[in-house]
């Protein structure tokens, strides 16, 4: 089976091309300031993101002929986890989607070209706003605003995966499925999502866009409510430029003027306080979210996972570890592996390994 996955970001569009389980080709396109500012909303970058993904398929001497092509699932509403294929309510809701992201314009991508290509189907899956949560995690202190989530799941179902295949290799006597396991993922990127795994269920993970959680390279996470509410009434800035505040200029950007790790590490190795405090006080918060998930699942936790950009610092996951090792052992897959989860979801659906889910 060939397939494409196009996985659309803020400044880069991916795709992959694999034959089964083998990979082809794998590109990231970059997007300048400049050219993204050409256009006035995130969905008027549609047609110019699919030309860039036509372009490099054919730069890269692939042939446009796809059995399934998947794309990166978009903030629509609330929905389980697992394969969607792509239908006209989905691409409606995508359209006309209150939260605006490049990751909106996968399915669409997606929709657009395999209808060009006879017997192509066209799939998402684990989009950010999988809501699995149970219910009493949805309860907050006012009925006005209960919890909503936005994370990263379609990478954590990915390393969970991959955590239970690896520990089956290992103890071929005692093997395991996600769907067995009690975990603890924790993916470090731009924005930072902490999420507790039941048996298959993230039954409790924070909104890592726009307002929970431990703050990130770029985002505020929870916010004191009182100094918030002060801050909006007090005419020292627009809506939109509290909401940059809370997303885009938060976070490690607000503190240091930098979202690079690895930069900020040498700052802290050449005698910064400042870029040693804040760092620190980063990953303080990360560890009190692992060990509130820990709580969620009743400290029986099989193990802990430390996913995304981020893991790839050790000064960042040897600290973590002096936090929380204490709670489970802790695995470490560094980066993001959304291309190959897009990629392998779609796989699964075409063999009927993985049911296919219906938008509604």
């Amino acid at each position: 089976m060939r397939i494409l996955a196009v996985n659309p970001g803020s400044t880069s569009t991916k795709i992959a091309v694999y034959d089964d389980e083998t990979s082809l080709l794998v590109r990231n396109i970059s997007h300048t300031i400049e050219e993204l500012e050409a256009f006035p909303q995130v969905i008027d970058q549609f047609k110019f993101r699919e030309a860039l993904v036509l372009k490099e398929l054919e730069s890269g001497g692939i042939p446009f002929r796809f059995d399934a092509i998947i794309g990166r699932g978009g903030l629509v509403k609330p929905i389980s986890g697992g394969v969607y294929e792509v239908n006209e309510a989905m691409r409606n809701d995508t359209i006309h989607a209150e939260r605006l992201h490049a990751c909106n314009l996968g399915c669409l991508i997606a929709a657009d070209l395999a209808s060009r290509l006879s017997g192509c189907r066209a799939f998402m899956a684990d989009p950010g706003v999988v809501d699995e949560l149970d219910e009493i995690a949805r309860i907050t202190g006012s009925p006005l605003m209960p919890r909503i989530t936005v994370w990263h799941a379609l990478n954590q179902r990915a390393v969970a995966r991959r955590y239970a295949a690896e520990y089956s290799v290992a103890h071929p006597l005692n093997p395991v499925h996600y769907e067995d396991l009690n975990l603890v993922i924790c993916h470090l990127g731009g924005g930072i999502s902490v999420g507790a795994h039941q048996h298959g269920r993230a039954i409790d993970v924070n909104n890592a866009l726009d307002g929970e959680g431990p703050f990130s390279p770029e985002r505020a996470g929870t916010l004191p409510a009182g100094q918030l509410i002060d801050l909006c009434f007090s005419g020292r800035y627009s809506r939109e430029e509290l909401k940059k505040r809370i997303s885009g200029k938060a976070g490690l950007a607000a503190h240091l003027g930098t979202t690079d790790v690895p930069k900020i590490v040498s700052l802290i190795e050449s005698g910064d306080k400042k870029a040693e405090l804040i760092l620190n006080a980063m990953i303080y918060q990360i560890a009190k979210s692992i060990g509130s998930a820990a709580v969620a699942l009743y400290g029986k936790v099989d193990a802990i996972i430390l996913t995304g950009g981020i893991a790839h610092s050790d000064y960042v996951v040897t600290r973590l570890k002096e936090r929380v090792s204490f709670l489970a052992p802790i695995a470490v897959y560094p980066g993001e592996n959304e291309m190959e989860a897009l990629a392998m979801n779609a796989l699964g659906a075409l063999r009927k390994e993985l049911s296919v889910q219906v938008y509604r």
